[in-house]
């Protein structure tokens, strides 16, 4: 597939995607060009790919930018995108289900976490709340992104963990050169007996217009786990519980109890069916591109129950309804691009999405609660010509989001959002230093009209990176000041929500979040080997966090917004070395390092829901017709843990994959096949909150077919 000469506001990079000095599972952004493994978001392509996320000309200016795309994209396809990205450097999931689970960036989660599609927002409700599945059709997408620094700013002030951006083809970028060009994906895992599969094609109708069609389907079954289901605290709970009905003389529902302390083997009520549509169209040639997509994702999941609440049935036996989602996007997008020449600007470009989403909790058969969202979300960009080192980026974002929920349940009142924004980024180069300068204002809306509340918020945000290179070897430090208002969910929340099994409580009094941001880092980036190495730190003036009380209202425990003063600093560590070539063979080790830290400040205890401290390690023999690697990861036990919130336990994880490519690396068809958690161990994520009763995913034997023609 040829590129136009159409930059999306950045740079072409080559070979960004599969950097031959950085890990395959966590690509850094400063590319190795003499690496000849080189994959673009096209399968079979040689040409440059292009990057559209940070909207600079040189994407290494950044202090941490890692992408997924390619042959590891599709062995580490799920249906959820935080668990595709929990291997690269400072990053987790919330792991709620396997039908919901988002990114957590450096420990931060929910609204301090931007998910982009193509630059802007998912128009979702997936930072609104941990059971709220993300919206981004992970086996049609062509790469992900994970953004960091200063550049972030463009995407909001808020974001201070980084930006998640997922970029697709569905407003076509490119003129194919043949007369339709098809990307095709299938997959199978054992773990869940997970059978999906996904395509794309294009097809011009003319010399500047091409279309765009796709649509994936993803059925699983209850996910299978190593061990049991429930954590010791929970079975615990259970067996104190089976004791009590067996002194009342309940022995039947004593055993009933003891067989839930006692499950294994699957996660109950954990199974996903997901499929989307969309179709999209482009004008391309050499003063821009216009262009249009419709889409729809549609995905039904199990939410596995909470043992604690279910615990009172009049009869003296555990009364646990399943709890699943039904939810529905429809989307429509447009985009617009005009080169505007040799002048002070480069290009303007326009981007504007409208999402009409209906989320459905069902008890059994009955529905429950609905959720209705509307939202749009518009932003329009000026991006400068390079002037001697000197080129920028500034431009307006506008959001609205209309949200009511309907029910016995709906534990937030209807409510409107809206949000608007002007950012700028500026760089510059002089010699050896780079520098970048952003600074962006944001106003936020927020109104509850059934309550008589409305607030509004006003926020500015500046970010500033500097980096000095000497050789391979660059350092450089950020330093930001960003403040974020709160959302609806953390101001107007009042009752039961049955999805997350909680009583969740808002503060209609909450301030904005502010906080100071700094960033040391070094890189070092050499044919063959890379090393980078991060510390960073927070410090909040009116920290937002959820915290659970030990209350309990309509037998479900109380989780409610507080909002004090925190600080939070943590490193990540990353490197890879070539070792040996044994003909068109090269072996390569690799490994990752990360930890954050997180306090409430004054006494207040432990930020709830931080990953602990992560090592992963690999090797990988890697030619040009088969890849073999084979990586550990170990997790620590995270006991700094706040209150009411349990500990997680450690754990150590091994997994092997093959890739084999028939044809040649250069050429459209690629088997995988993998072996995830080989010793079947039980693990918790700690930025779940349902950790103690949804573990991950137990030994997984996956096989996964890639074809491009």
């Amino acid at each position: 597939m040829k590129t136009v000469p159409v930059r999306a506001f950045s740079a072409s990079v080559t070979a960004l995607s599969l950097a031959l000095a950085a890990p395959a599972y966590a690509q850094q952004g400063s590319p190795d060009s003499s690496n000849t493994d080189a994959q673009t978001d096209d399968f079979h392509s040689a040409d440059e790919i292009v990057v559209t996320a940070p909207y600079v000309e040189r994407l290494d200016l950044l202090s941490g930018t890692s992408a997924v795309t390619g042959d590891i994209l599709a062995e580490k396809t799920r249906a959820q995108l935080g668990d595709i990205l929990a291997s690269l450097p400072g990053v987790s999931a919330t792991s709620f289900s396997p039908g919901a689970s988002r990114p957590v960036l450096r420990g931060y989660q929910g609204n301090r976490v931007a998910v982009l599609t193509d630059g802007i927002g998912n128009i979702d409700a997936s930072n609104t709340s941990a059971d709220h599945a993300v919206t981004i059709d992970t086996l049609t997408v062509e790469r992900i992104e994970v953004l960091r620094g200063p550049a972030v700013l463009l995407f909001g002030g808020q974001a201070v963990g980084g930006a998640v951006n997922a970029l697709d083809k569905r407003i076509p970028r490119a003129i194919p050169d043949e007369a339709i060009h098809v990307d095709a994906l299938v997959a199978y895992g054992s773990a869940a007996r997970d059978y999906s599969g996904g395509a794309s094609v294009d097809m011009p109708v003319s010399d500047r217009i091409v279309v765009h069609v796709d649509g994936s389907y993803r059925n699983t079954d209850d996910t299978r786990t190593g061990g049991f289901v429930l954590a010791p605290s929970l079975r615990n709970e259970l067996f104190d519980f089976a004791t009590q009905q067996a002194g009342a003389g309940n022995a039947a529902g004593a055993a009933e109890t003891r067989g839930m302390a006692n499950e294994r083997g699957r996660i109950p009520n954990s199974a996903v069916k997901t499929w989307t549509a969309a179709g999209g169209a482009a004008f391309i040639d050499d003063g821009g591109n216009l262009g249009v997509s419709y889409s729809i994702y549609d995905t039904h999941y199990g939410v596995p129950n909470r043992p604690a609440t279910a615990f009172t049935a009049p009869n003296g036996s555990i009364v646990a309804t399943p709890v699943t989602i039904g939810m529905r996007q429809k989307r429509a997008d447009f985009r617009g691009e005009v080169n505007l020449g040799d002048g002070l600007f480069d290009k303007l470009r326009l981007h504007a999405g409208y999402a009409d989403y209906t989320h459905t909790e069902f008890e059994g058969a009955e529905i429950g609660t609905v959720f209705i969202s509307k939202g749009i979300e518009g932003r329009a960009e000026l991006i400068q010509n390079d002037r001697g080192g000197w080129r920028g980026a500034s431009g307006v974002q506008y959001q609205t989001r209309d949200l009511e929920a309907i029910g016995a349940e709906a534990f937030v009142p209807p409510n409107k959002t809206r949000q608007y924004g002007v950012f700028s980024l500026q760089e510059f180069t002089v010699g050896n230093l780079d520098a970048e300068v952003a600074l962006r204002f944001d106003r936020a809306e927020l109104r509850a009209d059934t309550l008589g509340i409305a607030r509004s918020f006003q926020n500015v945000s500046a970010a500033l990176g500097v980096g000095y290179h000497i050789g391979d070897l660059k350092i450089g430090a950020n330093i930001s000041r960003t403040g974020r208002a709160p959302a609806v969910e953390e101001l107007f929340s009042d009752g039961p929500h049955i999805a997350t099994q909680a009583y969740e409580l808002g503060d209609p009094n909450l301030n904005s979040e502010r906080a100071w941001n700094g960033e040391l880092y070094a890189r070092y980036d050499a044919p063959g080997a890379a090393l980078s190495a991060t510390v960073y730190t927070n410090r909040f003036d009116s920290f937002i966090y959820e915290a659970e009380t030990g209350a309990v209202v309509d037998n479900l425990p109380v989780f409610a917004y507080f909002q004090k003063d925190a600080v939070v600093w943590g490193v990540e560590f990353q490197g890879s070395k070539r070792l040996a070539s044994f003909g068109d063979m090269d072996l390569s080790v690799d490994g990752v390092a990360d930890y954050t830290r997180s306090k409430i400040s004054a006494g207040g205890g432990d930020v709830p829901r931080i990953p602990p401290l992560r090592l992963l390690g690999g090797a990988e023999l890697s030619g040009r017709q088969i890849d073999l690697r084979g990586e550990v990861e170990w997790s620590a036990a995270q006991t700094k843990t706040a209150a009411f919130e349990t500990p997680t336990a450690g754990f150590t994880l091994v997994n092997a994959s093959a890739t084999w490519r028939p044809f040649g690396r250069d050429q459209n068809v690629a088997i995988i096949a993998s072996a995830n958690n080989v010793f079947d161990v039980t693990a918790r994520r700690a930025a779940s909150f349902t950790k103690d009763f949804v573990p991950l995913s137990g030994r997984d034997f996956r096989v996964t077919a890639r074809v491009s023609f």
